[in-house]
Formats: C-alpha cells, sequence, structure tokens
C-alpha cells in the first residue's frame, strides 16, 4: 500500500492542477473572480502559516501587508509601471516593514504580541485612509490596469486567473522549498520550544524577524495581485476583519500544514458562496460551521485527517507487533 501512496499523491496533485487550468473556462465573470480571489487569498494565508503554523508568531497584522502591497500596486501601475516591478516593490515594502515588526516578537509573546501586530494594523489603516497625497484617502484608487503577460492582454478575468493561479503556483513550490530548508526546520523548531532551539545553536532572534519579513512579503505579494483584480482599492478592505479572516483560513485549513491554507482560503472565500441558497441565513451558517468544526478539531480539516493517518499508523504497528510476538513464541 506504501509503494503507492507516493504516486498516488502525485496523481491527485496533476488532476487538481489540471482541473484548475481546465474546469474555470466554462465559468461566468463571477465566477472567475471568486476564484482569483482564492488564489490571492491563499497566498496572504501562506505567508501568515509560515509566521504562525511553522514559527509559532501570533500575528493580527497580515491583513495590513494585504494593504501595504495593494497600494504599491495600485500607485505604481496607475503611473506607468509594470506590474511586476510593482511586486518587487511590494515584496521589499512588506519584507522590510515586517522586519522592523517582528522586533517586539523578540521581547513579548503569544497575546502580547497579538496585542502590538493589532495596533499595527489600525495604524496602518489609518495610514490608508488618512493620507490621501498618497492612497487617496476614502475615495481610494480607480482603473488600475492589468498587465499583459508576454504580449497577451489580461484584462478579461479568465487570462488573469491564470495570472494569479501562476502566481500561486510560483509562491507555493517557493514556500514548498523554503519549510524543507534549514530555514523551515528552524521555524519548526522555534515554534516548538524557543529554548531549546537556542541551545541547540539556533539563532532564534534572527529566525524571528525572518519569519515575520517572509511572512509579510507574501501577504505584499497578494495585495499586489489584489489591486488589479478589483481595479479599485479603498482603506475598508484592509481594516482588521481582513486580518481575522486569513487568521482563520490558516486555523481552519490547519496551521503548520502546507495544504492549510489552501483548504481554509477555499473554505472563506467559497462556503459563503455555496450557501448564498438560503438568503439571508448564509453568514449564520458559515458561523455556525466554523464554530462547529474548530469546537470538534482545534488543528483544522488537516488535523483531523493527520490524527486518522497516525490512528492508522499506530494501528499497523501494533498489529506488526503482535505478528511478531506470536511468531516469537512459536519459534519457542
Amino acid at each position: 500500500m506504501s509503494g503507492f501512496a507516493r504516486p498516488l499523491k502525485i496523481a491527485l496533485g496533476l488532476a487538481v492542477i489540471a482541473a484548475l487550468i481546465v474546469v474555470p473556462m466554462n465559468f461566468n465573470r463571477y465566477g472567475l473572480f471568486i476564484l482569483s480571489q482564492w488564489a490571492v487569498m491563499s497566498i496572504a494565508a501562506m505567508g501568515l502559516n509560515l509566521t504562525l503554523g511553522y514559527a509559532g508568531q501570533v500575528s493580527l497584522a497580515q491583513g495590513a501587508f494585504v494593504g501595504i502591497g495593494a497600494y504599491a500596486a495600485a500607485i505604481m501601475t496607475t503611473h506607468g509601471w509594470p506590474l511586476p516591478a510593482a511586486i518587487l516593490v511590494a515584496i521589499a515594502l512588506s519584507f522590510a516593514v515586517g522586519w522592523v515588526l517582528g522586533y517586539p516578537a523578540l521581547r513579548v509573546q503569544h497575546h502580547y504580541l497579538a496585542f502590538v501586530t493589532l495596533a499595527f494594523s489600525t495604524l496602518a489603516f489609518l495610514v490608508f485612509r488618512n493620507e490621501s497625497w498618497l492612497t487617496g484617502g476614502i475615495y481610494g484608487i480607480s482603473n488600475i490596469p492589468r498587465p499583459h503577460v508576454f504580449g497577451i492582454a489580461t484584462n478579461r478575468p479568465l487570462p488573469f486567473y491564470y495570472v494569479c493561479l501562476g502566481s500561486l503556483g510560483i509562491v507555493s513550490l517557493a514556500v514548498w522549498w523554503l519549510i524543507r530548508s534549514p530555514w523551515g526546520r528552524a521555524f519548526m523548531a522555534l515554534r516548538e520550544n524557543p529554548l531549546r532551539a537556542q541551545s541547540l545553536g539556533i539563532d532564534t532572534r534572527r529566525y524571528t524577524l525572518m519569519a515575520f519579513a517572509i511572512g509579510s512579503a507574501l501577504g505584499g505579494v497578494a495585495g499586489a495581485l489584489y489591486a488589479p483584480l478589483t481595479q479599485y482599492i479603498d482603506p475598508v478592505p484592509f481594516n482588521l476583519s481582513l486580518s481575522l479572516d486569513l487568521l482563520m483560513m490558516v486555523i481552519v485549513g490547519g496551521a503548520g500544514f502546507y495544504f492549510g491554507p489552501f483548504l481554509g482560503a477555499m473554505i472563506a472565500v467559497l462556503l459563503p458562496e455555496w450557501l448564498r441558497f438560503t438568503e439571508g441565513y448564509y453568514l449564520m451558517l458559515y458561523a455556525v460551521a466554523v464554530m462547529l468544526l474548530l469546537i470538534w478539531s482545534p488543528t483544522g480539516i488537516l488535523g483531523i485527517l493527520d490524527r486518522y493517518m497516525a490512528a492508522r499508523r499506530t494501528k499497523a504497528a501494533s498489529a506488526l507487533r503482535a505478528v511478531a510476538k506470536s511468531r516469537l513464541e512459536t519459534v519457542q
């Protein structure tokens, strides 16, 4: 059975990728917007998963970094800069601000750190709203252009969906490499026991700052894609509720699991749409479903699967021990 596990996982992954490429060709404009939003929010949630799920640093500021990336892309592209350049600026700016925001994590932890990042999120929202000379204030920035990719215009919904999907693929590969690199192992050691990690020679100070900076940079990438997706931004989408939504995506999907952000973003973005047939009750049903899930499994949906697989492995190991014991008794 174990010999077929890896080919089965590869086949399943290729089938999902093929479905994400082919199936949306038949979607309408709104369906493509929702799928594009899922791809963008998955990138932002992957950044928060690095900070929270792998490095164990609580952050309520991820929505602010999405806003920083969105405004950077909106300002630059409306002034004639190409989107790739705007994405690079969004990454650099979010990385630098995230690095600075990581310094309080060197002194405070858990709910104290949550309050620090909450204060930063509020500060960023006030800047977006009040500094109208830069951000347009409450009137926002409109007519944000979409890019040309290899000479192909992405003004229509389907081509830009592929831009978002391709960006998600690139970020996914980068994060896959990162969490399997020495950096990823250092992040997990930092999450499990900072004192033990420090005793093993891990520079906990540097890796704490890196966890915030890299996670924030991915939030900036998501924001730089969100701006041309909506083609209009104002401060409202980047208030505290976005940070809480991203936190919920990570926790519901499964913090510390690679595929957690994908699944959490799918539930947060798509489930409310699937429940719209209930009319005025869809948000209530959505909230109840999330509450019941977290009561039943605080480690999220992938936590349920992980417990099931662990139970199966334990059962199989027990069966092998029983067989070995019976054979030993037979020999004796």
